[in-house]
């Protein structure tokens, strides 16, 4: 291990500890900011890869938040980048539920801490629209692509279909519609070569 190595481990884990202490709402109101800490401010993971790292953490199991801190860890500085940028995101919750399960039940009854938490709700929603705005920014804009998307918020949303199969099913159709299109890009090289 290199010390410069061990130095990146170390700002991994201060900038994820930062995010998981002020981002309230979960891994979905974490996005923008995650993607401000690291692609914008830090330059750790390029703007156009951003969608596929959030791609990647939604589609395997565990949060999105945890995912994307392993997954940015581990590229910028391996093994111990990974741990260190994961425990950095985790730390801040665990300590503050863990005091918070201490004086839950008496703060309950405050109208002040029900009103905190109905603000911190809408606020929630106000950062998850914006990581809605920003992803569907960076999507691939093309008619396969939209269809896939209003089929899986109909699935989910309408339907009520398990969300792991729905997953799996937009990667085989984004799959498939690969596949075709390889295909018919050979054909058409095929003819310009017999032109």
């Amino acid at each position: 291990m290199t010390k410069n190595n061990l130095k990146k481990s170390l700002l991994l884990f201060a900038v994820f500890f930062k995010i998981g202490l002020f981002t309230f709402g979960g891994g979905y109101a974490m996005i923008p900011v995650i993607e401000r800490e690291i692609a914008d401010k830090k330059h750790w993971i390029k703007n156009e890869e951003i969608l596929d790292i959030f791609a990647i953490s939604e589609s395997t199991p565990g949060p999105i938040a945890i995912n994307s801190a392993t997954f940015v860890g581990y590229r910028v500085a391996g093994v111990l980048g990974s741990a260190c940028a994961t425990l950095g995101v985790v730390l801040p919750s665990f300590t503050i539920i863990f005091i918070i399960s201490f004086f839950l039940e008496k703060f309950k009854s405050f109208k002040a801490v029900e009103y905190a938490f109905n603000g911190i709700k809408a606020g929630v929603i106000a950062l998850i629209l914006r990581a809605l705005y920003t992803m569907a920014k960076k999507c691939p804009k093309n008619i396969i692509s939209v269809i896939i998307a209003c089929v899986v918020f109909l699935l989910s949303v309408v339907f009520d279909i398990n969300l792991f199969l729905i997953i799996i099913l937009a990667a085989f159709s984004g799959l498939i519609y690969h596949l075709i299109c390889l295909k018919l890009l050979k054909k058409r090289g095929n003819k310009n070569d017999l032109s």
